[in-house]
């Protein structure tokens, strides 16, 4: 159907109608050119939420003609005009989508093609062939991914990714020799089941969860440790490591509602956004308070469970956390340098690269544009506040596509909607 207005807006139905038709074209493009194969394409893993949107972001910049970038939008037949989407015709759900991609296209369609084709490498988690690495490419991938981690948080996308990993799958095929790959993507539960206030929360126990931080935590470093009073759990000892490591993070979501008041908010109007949101916090706490030097985890019932303990399958999960863990307190120590040089100057101390994660971490990567603008000069090249941003939001999509976290989901979106009410 035509597209609809509302003013001079256009629906945000279209938007999405026109995203998911060059989304597919998008995914089938890569295929081709092996940056993506079908193996990947097939699969139900978290990142690949965050490839596919970003590839199309990619693909939709090399194509604009326009200054203020727009998005040609594809047309609803023949003799229908030419259309773009611009600020003056975005629907206001996606305004923040197009300024931060529009912030790229510059940067992108002023790179050589080699250094294009690595930027398009990046995004999907392969190496770049150019060395040195062209440092800019850094903050362009890094800001698409954070969009693209908005979009695929978003309940109208993940409805339809299915079919559109689907359609690239059975690109260059014919139907008497379909593709034998089925993609494996399902979407997370609605979280709308009715909750009431008094949802029992033993199911969603507050994370206070030690009654101190682990030897040579973060807890000394400028991360605030927990307070000491323990909750039951339905975690036994003997439970498997991937329901500890759940159940770990799943107990940090209520002190996630409690630190973040914007998150309540976002219950009512996109449950599983805030739900996403939620765990990328807890994400944070866990890395920040509950990780001991050597990469084990102190979680429920006070047990440890280290990384020789934990199955093959989730070790790239524990290594990622930790990982996390020491990328932050590099972030708070650099920060809190910064603090100190702007205190001894007699100069206003800045927002800190951590506050900003946090931000972003609750409002989306469009706050980290609108700062940006009043904040010239103060971003790296390589947008190290929003890499680390995109880096919890891709292990907490990755851990919430894993069966033992989406078998308990639809539980947790019933908690948080009685906490949110």
């Amino acid at each position: 159907m035509p597209p609809t207005r509302t003013d001079s807006q256009l629906s945000e139905s279209y938007i999405q109608d026109a995203f998911h038709s060059y989304l597919k074209s998008s995914l089938t493009q890569a295929k081709a050119e092996r940056l993506l194969d079908a193996d990947v394409l097939s699969s139900a893993e978290g990142d690949l939420m965050i490839t596919g949107p970003a590839l199309c972001l990619y693909f939709a910049a090399l194509r604009c003609t326009t200054n203020p970038p727009s998005v040609p939008l594809p047309r609803h037949n023949k003799n229908s005009q030419p259309m773009e989407l611009s600020y003056d015709n975005c629907p206001q759900a996606f305004v923040s989508f197009l300024r931060v991609w529009s912030s790229t296209v510059p940067a992108i369609q002023a790179l050589a093609p080699e250094y294009q084709h690595d930027l398009a490498r990046m995004i999907c988690n392969l190496e770049p062939l150019i060395t040195p690495l062209q440092p800019s490419l850094n903050g362009i991938a890094a800001d698409l991914r954070a969009v693209a981690i908005e979009i695929s948080q978003r309940r109208s996308f993940q409805d339809r990714y299915a079919s559109d990993l689907q359609a690239a799958l059975d690109s260059g095929t014919t139907p008497t020799a379909p593709s034998p790959k089925r993609a494996a993507f399902v979407p997370p539960p609605m979280g709308t089941h009715g909750a009431r206030r008094n949802t029992p929360t033993s199911i969603f126990p507050r994370s206070h969860l030690l009654s101190s931080p682990p030897p040579g935590s973060s807890a000394s470093s400028g991360f605030p440790p927990r307070s000491p009073s323990p909750q039951p759990t339905i975690l036994a000892h003997n439970s498997p490591a991937i329901e500890f490591i759940r159940e770990t993070l799943y107990a940090s979501l209520a002190d996630a509602l409690d630190q973040q008041p914007a998150l309540r908010s976002l219950l009512k109007t996109d449950p599983p956004r805030a739900y996403f949101a939620s765990v990328a916090f807890a994400v944070l706490e866990v890395a920040t308070s509950s990780m001991t030097p050597d990469g084990a985890v102190i979680g429920v019932l006070g047990e440890k469970l280290t990384l020789e303990k934990c199955p093959p399958e989730l070790r790239p999960f524990m290594a990622e956390l930790a990982a996390i863990g020491r990328a932050a307190r590099e972030l708070q120590e650099e920060d809190d340098t910064i603090a100190m040089k702007h205190a001894a100057r007699g100069q206003e101390i800045p927002p800190t690269r951590m506050d900003r994660v946090r931000l972003m971490l609750e409002q989306g990567v469009g706050y980290a544009q609108g700062r940006r603008d009043n904040e010239e000069g103060r971003r790296s090249v390589e947008g190290r506040a929003v890499s680390f941003t995109n880096r919890i939001n891709a292990l907490s999509l990755g851990m919430t596509r894993l069966k033992a976290f989406r078998e308990r989901q639809d539980d947790v979106f019933k908690v948080l909607a009685g906490i949110g009410a």
